[in-house]
Parts: C-alpha cells; structure tokens; sequence
C-alpha cells in the first residue's frame, strides 16, 4: 500500500471542448491502477482501471482498434 498522491494528468490532444478525462498514471507501478475521472469534475467519482487493462486500452486506440 502507498500514500502516493495522484498526479493527474490531461493529454495534449484534448481540446477545450471539455469533453475529457484526465489519468494518474503515477499510482501504476505502486499499487497497479490507473485512476480515471472527468476532468470537469474534478471532486467527482474516479473510476480504477487495473494498469494491464490501462495499457491495453492505449494500444488498442494507437492501433486504431479501439
């Protein structure tokens, strides 16, 4: 267990439209999640995606799959 705090970070691709997500990558090596909230609510839920399931998702979105 850590007491790491989530370092959230927006990509660079997202527009102003609002319409994004922002992840904690950070928490993945320790504790094996991916944190992902809104990134209008900042004080929202967040929802935990296990890092394999993370890093899944990403390479199915760069091979266009997704």
């Amino acid at each position: 267990m850590t007491n790491e705090s989530p370092r959230w970070y927006k990509s660079s691709y997202s527009t102003n439209g609002g319409n994004c997500v922002e992840i904690a990558a950070n928490l993945a090596a320790t504790s094996g999640i991916v944190p992902v909230r809104d990134s209008k609510q900042a004080n929202g839920p967040v929802l935990n995606v296990s890092a394999d399931a993370f890093s899944s998702f990403v390479a199915g979105v760069q091979a266009g799959t997704v």
